[in-house]
C-alpha cells in the first residue's frame, strides 16, 4: 500500500547537510525532497533499550530533525549485550541522557528532546501529540496497548517491533489506513504465559535486525517512499534466517479502531494486561516472604524445601543455596506435584516473584496450603543477602 508522505519538506538543507546526506540525495526515491522531509520530521522513540538503541542511532544518522526519547530506566551492565547506544562508562547513568549523548555524537544537527519517566495514561497523549510518528521499542504488553490506543485516538502512525530469543516481528500500525495492534492481538496473553526478554533472553544482534526494519519503515512513512508494512506483519527467524509476511486485516469489531469502538479513552493497562493473574495475587496474599526471612529460616534449620521455578540456564547463572530446580512448566502441566514432599514447607522462588506466584496458586489449589514464595525472587536475594553474586 503506497501512502502519501507523512510530513512536509523543510525549506532547505545546509551545505553541511548536503555533504552529510549525499548518499541519500543520490537515491532517486529519496532525493532532496525526501531528505528535507526527514529534516522536518519529529519522531518519538518509546524506550532506549534493545530496539530503541539501533532505532535512535539510525534515525539520527538518517537526518530526522527532531528525536524524542521516552525512558525512565538507568543503564545496567546486563543491558550492554544488546543496547548498543550505551557504553561501559554509562553504567548507572540515565538511559535517556546516555542515548541523547550518543545521538548527538552521531549527528549534531538533530534536536533531541528527553521525556524522562514512565510512559503512562496521564502523560502519553500530551507527549505523543508533539510528534509525527512513534517508534515503539517497549517490551511489555501494558505499554504496547497504551501506545496503540493513544496512537489510534490521536490518529498517529507508529512502527512496532518485538523480539524474543531468536525471533522478531515488526509492523506499521496506522488506523487511518489499516489495522491497529488490537486488530492483530485483541487481548493480551494470560499473565505469565509469555515470558519477557528478562526471563527468556534475547540474542543481542536480533535487536539490530528488527530495529533497522523499524527505522526503514519509519523513513518510508515519513517520505512517502515504497510500500510500508501497513496491514502486514513481518516475522523474522534468526536461527533459520528466514523472513515471512502475514497479512493483517482491519478488525471490524476492533475495540479501539472499529466503527463502533468500546475503548474511546485510555484505560488502566496494567489491570487490562494483568501483570500477575488474579489467582496468583490471591495465592500470594499472606504467603509471601522476604529474602531475609528465607535466610533466617535457612540459618535456623527450618524444615523447608526451597524450589526454584526458573529455567535451567537461569539456574546456572545464579541460585539460592539449597534450592532445587523444578521449572514452572512442570507445575502448570501437573507432573511436578508428585515430587513435592508432604512433610516440609514448600518455599518457591523465581527471578523476581512473578512466576513463583503463578506456581504458588497451583500449589494452593492442590492442597499445599502452607506453601509460600519469595517476593523479589533471586534478584532480591542477591541484592539483600549475597551482593557479590551475579545478577542477570
Amino acid at each position: 500500500m503506497s501512502l502519501p508522505p507523512l510530513v512536509e519538506p523543510a525549506p532547505e538543507l545546509t551545505v553541511d547537510e548536503v555533504r552529510r546526506y549525499s548518499r541519500h540525495l543520490i537515491i532517486p526515491d529519496v532525493g532532496m525532497d525526501g531528505q528535507k522531509r526527514l529534516k522536518n520530521a519529529k519522531v518519538l522513540c518509546v524506550g532506549a533499550g534493545g530496539l530503541g538503541s539501533p532505532a535512535l542511532m539510525y534515525l539520527a544518522a538518517a537526518g530526522v530533525g527532531t528525536l524524542g526519547i521516552v525512558e525512565f530506566d538507568e543503564v545496567d551492565e546486563s543491558n550492554l549485550q544488546r543496547q548498543v547506544i550505551h557504553s561501559q562508562a554509562d553504567i548507572g547513568r540515565s538511559k535517556a541522557e546516555s542515548a541523547r549523548d550518543t545521538v548527538l555524537g552521531i549527528n549534531p544537527y538533530v534536536n533531541v528532546v528527553l521525556h524522562e519517566g514512565r510512559l503512562e495514561a496521564d502523560n502519553v497523549m500530551e507527549i505523543f501529540s508533539q510528534y509525527d510518528l512513534i517508534v515503539d521499542g517497549t517490551d511489555n504488553f501494558a505499554t504496547r496497548y497504551l501506545v496503540n490506543d493513544a496512537c489510534v485516538l490521536l490518529n498517529k502512525p507508529y512502527v512496532w517491533g518485538s523480539i524474543y530469543r531468536f525471533d522478531g516481528q515488526a509492523s506499521v500500525f496506522w488506523s487511518e489506513h489499516g489495522p491497529c495492534y488490537r486488530c492483530l492481538y485483541p487481548e493480551p496473553p494470560p499473565p505469565g504465559m509469555v515470558p519477557s526478554c528478562a526471563e527468556g533472553g534475547v540474542l543481542g544482534v536480533l535487536c539490530a535486525s528488527i530495529g533497522s526494519i523499524q527505522v526503514t519503515e519509519a523513513i518510508k512513512v515519513l517520505t512517502g517512499t515504497g510500500d510500508p508494512l501497513v496491514g502486514r506483519l513481518m516475522i523474522y527467524d534468526a536461527l533459520e534466517m528466514t523472513y515471512r509476511q502475514v497479512k493483517v486485516r482491519k478488525d471490524p469489531n476492533c475495540a479501539v479502531c472499529g466503527p463502533n469502538p468500546t475503548v474511546t479513552e485510555l484505560i488502566d493497562y496494567e489491570a487490562f494486561c494483568g501483570v500477575v493473574s488474579d489467582e496468583a495475587q490471591e495465592a500470594a496474599a499472606g504467603s509471601t516472604i522476604t529474602p531475609k526471612q528465607l535466610k533466617e529460616w535457612i540459618d535456623d534449620g527450618e524444615n523447608i524445601d526451597i524450589i526454584d521455578v526458573r529455567e535451567p540456564n537461569e539456574y546456572e547463572i545464579v541460585s539460592i543455596p539449597g534450592a532445587r530446580l523444578i521449572p514452572k512448566d512442570g507445575f502448570l502441566m501437573g507432573g511436578a506435584l508428585q515430587d513435592l514432599p508432604q512433610d516440609k514447607k514448600i518455599v518457591l522462588h523465581c527471578k523476581t516473584g512473578v512466576r513463583s506466584a503463578e506456581v504458588l496458586a497451583v500449589l494452593k489449589s492442590a492442597g499445599f496450603s502452607d506453601a509460600v514464595h519469595v517476593g523479589g525472587g533471586v534478584i532480591g536475594w542477591v541484592n539483600q543477602i549475597e551482593p557479590d553474586k551475579p545478577v542477570y
